[in-house]
Order: C-alpha cells, then structure tokens, then sequence
C-alpha cells in the first residue's frame, strides 16, 4: 500500500469510536525498513498552527485494521 492511499483513509479510535483524524507521517526503523508509528496531527488542520496539543503518535502495533475508507486503532486517548 502506499502512502498515498494511506494518508486519505480516516483514522478511528476503537475505544471511544473518535475520529482521530487523517495521518500525515510516518515512522520507519532505520535496520528493517519497516513502519514503527503513524502520526495523526491532532486538532482542526486549517489552524493546527495555533494549536497546542500534540500528535497522536500510534505504534504500528495498535493498528488493528487498515479498510477501504478508514484505519482502526486501539489507543488511551
């Protein structure tokens, strides 16, 4: 899958069923190549240069299904 297709899918929070958002980077390990965490930007995107709060930064782990429209996790948000 590529980045591409990944950045337009909504990410979900399994626990509370919030809209995280969309993710905007991702993490690699430097050895293997493979992705350690994604990272969802936390707050409204058009002002998210006034705001304060940080990223959401999910480890590849708590990603437990990547479907055609949306990307569920398990995170304590």
């Amino acid at each position: 899958m590529r980045f591409s297709e990944l950045k337009s899918k909504d990410v979900i929070n399994l626990r509370d069923c919030k809209k995280l958002g969309r993710i905007c980077d991702l993490e690699f390990d430097e050895c293997s190549g493979k992705i350690c965490k994604v990272i969802v930007p936390s707050g409204n995107k058009f002002c998210n240069f006034f705001n304060t709060d940080p990223d959401y930064c999910i480890p590849y782990k708590d990603i437990k299904q990547i479907g055609p429209d949306i990307i569920i996790v398990d995170i304590c948000s």
